[in-house]
């Protein structure tokens, strides 16, 4: 399972990658999107504030519908539009195709690389 040492992590499966502004992009970890399947429509989140723990965003596979949880407390900036006509990119590069953009996000709390491998061997 790919776990890239550059991101942080959540327990439900989300990745957060804090740019060179202080922006953060979010999406779904290789685990996620393995679990899930084919994907076949992503709703996008909305523009404005969030709260960590907060479901932002539906993703639709061929088996199920998944919520996306915002990481981290923040306001969604931008959204990944691309994935409303390709949602299947999340499968072919989980890491490389971002979700939404946060601003203002701390990330004190996430997973590194090594603690969400870990809990990947622990808990699923």
């Amino acid at each position: 399972m790919n776990i890239p040492s550059n991101l942080k992590y959540t327990r439900d499966h989300e990745w957060l990658k804090l740019e060179e502004d202080g922006t953060a992009l979010v999406g779904i970890t290789d685990y996620a999107q393995n679990a899930l399947g084919d994907i076949v429509f992503v709703e996008l989140p909305r523009l404005g504030a969030a709260q960590a723990g907060q479901q932002v965003s539906t993703i639709e596979s061929v088996k199920a519908v998944s919520d996306v949880l915002c990481p981290v407390n923040g306001e969604i900036t931008a959204v990944n539009t691309t994935l409303e006509t390709t949602p299947e990119l999340l499968n072919t590069d989980p890491y490389g195709v971002w979700l939404f953009k946060l601003a203002q996000a701390e990330v004190g709390s996430l997973l590194s690389d090594t603690e969400y491998a870990k809990f990947l061997l622990e808990e699923v």
